[in-house]
């Protein structure tokens, strides 16, 4: 593919109109996604702990979350004393930016069955999605990266140590787990063959039983790098079990603790913004994003790829609420023992697998000693991490008795 072929030669004015429309557009559809999402959560919550939830603002309390929002905006904004002012304003913007931008390379509809995912709006052809940079795969690695420097600089910027050590704990964390979130995103690109978000898409377009189960990623791959991409996005965005960022135990309400009025509001939506962005990230590299089967009435052609979406989307969303209201924390030692000693580990180790399948395809191997020789291989190398972990643990322990 060549990118969105509304960019295609000349450039006038009727494409910058389109472009900042679907930039207007994507704006508008994060805003009400977040606010339904954030309504979504409280009322799962409540239906799993035998409660209302909000009710009383609008039908079924959907202007709850409008409503809080306004009174955020009009609430005092305090700024601490000791506050590096100019850091301390920047901070939240730095934490909602990234989500995005990130979430401007999504592809969230489109025929990719027939037409490789092209929509003709304006009597122009065009993707329905904001941005198809040809680097999109390493936008995403950048922008998770960057998100990290806003809750860093939130409880630096405070001037008071409750936020400063959630920050400092935030910013563990996420190093901890970008490691093993970058793999299994490597694996992903190891069998698509593009670092475009749409290419991705399309290579996933297709499959078996008419198109209703197509070669997703998530099959390709072996499953393994989804379920480590699905865990460390949970640490990455600090949802339960992983919120030890916010543990009111010991670190009051977190990094944004100083914050209130609209600046706490702009961390609150950067915290849905990020969920529903992961989410639809994952959708489009592991379930084949808006594709799937087009039938019935040609009129229903374009929005049926949509549906896909939002329907796949919401697995992830309703997943997401649903730890929340089950799961217990981690302690902060086996967050850390998960990321480092288990999750990238196995992410390298099954990485190193589908580069092994990939190279002994192309060169015409015994698929069979393939995979036998590159299982024992990782199986020996767990051996051996488990071998020198435990040697760690019980040398620690004698020191610690001695």
């Amino acid at each position: 593919m060549f990118g969105d072929p509304l960019l295609i030669g000349d450039i006038g004015l009727e494409e910058v109109l389109i472009v900042a429309f679907k930039g207007a557009l994507a704006f508008v559809i994060m805003l009400v996604a977040v606010i339904l999402m954030i309504w979504f959560e409280r009322k799962v919550i409540a239906d799993l702990q035998n409660r209302v939830g909000p009710n009383l603002a609008g039908p079924w309390g959907l202007f709850q979350t409008l409503a809080d929002g306004i009174k955020l905006i009009f609430k005092q904004d305090l700024i601490p004393s000791k506050a590096d002012r100019v850091i301390f304003a920047l901070a939240p913007f730095l934490a909602m930016v990234p989500a995005f931008i990130s979430f401007a390379i999504v592809p969230l509809g489109g025929n990719f069955q027939d037409n490789g995912g092209v929509v003709s709006w304006f009597g122009r052809d065009t993707y329905f999605q904001l941005a198809d940079p040809p680097i999109g795969f390493l936008v995403l690695l950048a922008m998770s990266s960057i998100g990290v420097y806003g809750m860093m600089l939130a409880g630096w910027s405070s001037g008071s140590k409750y936020p400063l050590i959630s920050a400092v704990r935030a910013t563990a964390q996420a190093i901890s787990y970008e490691a093993a979130l970058g793999l299994s995103l490597v694996s992903v690109l190891l069998v698509s063959g593009s670092l475009s978000t749409h290419d991705i898409v399309l290579s996933q377009a297709g499959g078996g039983f008419g198109g209703i189960i197509p070669n997703w990623n998530v099959i390709v791959t072996g499953i393994v790098p989804f379920v480590i991409f699905l865990i460390a996005a949970a640490a990455e965005l600090s949802r339960t079990p992983f919120d030890l960022v916010e543990a009111e135990q010991e670190l009051t309400g977190g990094y944004n603790t100083e914050y209130s009025s609209i600046r706490f509001g702009h961390f609150y939506l950067a915290e849905y913004m990020n969920l529903i962005t992961m989410s639809s990230i994952m959708v489009t590299l592991f379930l084949g994003g808006p594709s799937g089967p087009i039938f019935g009435p040609s009129f229903l052609h374009p929005v049926l790829p949509v549906l896909y979406f939002v329907a796949k989307l919401m697995i992830f969303l309703f997943t997401a609420v649903w730890a929340r209201a089950t799961l217990p924390r981690f302690r902060y030692d086996q967050l850390m023992d998960l990321g480092w000693k288990v999750l990238i580990p196995i992410a390298l180790g099954w990485l190193l697998l589908l580069a092994a399948i990939q190279i002994g395809r192309d060169q015409d191997w015994n698929m069979a000693l393939v995979i036998i020789g590159s299982l024992a291989v990782m199986a020996i190398g767990a051996a051996l991490l488990t071998t020198a972990i435990g040697s760690a643990r019980r040398l620690r322990l004698s020191e610690e008795v001695s």
